[in-house]
């Protein structure tokens, strides 16, 4: 079964740009012999962390969106336990959550499309009760 997960890890900041590059595309050469598409891959550059891993108080954080079963995820996060320069990581499965938010978002637009056309049958039965009545001829004696 395809899922979808996002992959985000930290590597060292003292790392060079050409090794930052060797341990990205090994990573992702992981994840597609694992079975595993990699959909994005988004370099959020060097930020500050909460508290010190390893010594580091800084870190290049990477974000991957990764399609594949589980199995090929578990392999890859085996890799990265024992990939030296990768200091911290965390897998998140979101396509639960895209899931939820599109049921959300169905039920949204139907309410949207629902509360118009009552909307629209409330001012039509307005204009109509609104009309002046029409005049009455005088009577004749």
């Amino acid at each position: 079964m395809q899922r979808t997960y996002e992959l985000m890890f930290i590597v060292r900041p003292d790392l060079a740009d050409e090794d930052v590059d060797k341990v990205i595309s090994t990573i992702e050469a992981q994840v597609t012999s694992a079975g595993g598409t990699l959909k994005n891959v988004e370099r959020m550059g060097k930020r500050r962390l909460a508290y010190l891993v390893r010594n580091f108080a800084d870190g290049l954080y990477i974000l991957f969106t990764i399609e594949g079963p589980g199995s090929a995820i578990s392999e890859v996060e085996r890799r990265l336990r024992v990939t030296e320069p990768v200091i911290k990581f965390i897998t998140v499965r979101v396509d639960q959550e895209q899931k939820r938010l599109g049921k959300v978002k169905a039920i949204r637009d139907s309410r949207r499309r629902g509360q118009g056309t009552h909307a629209q049958a409330a001012a039509a039965e307005a204009a109509q009760t609104a009309e002046p009545p029409a005049e009455q001829a005088p009577a004749q004696a």
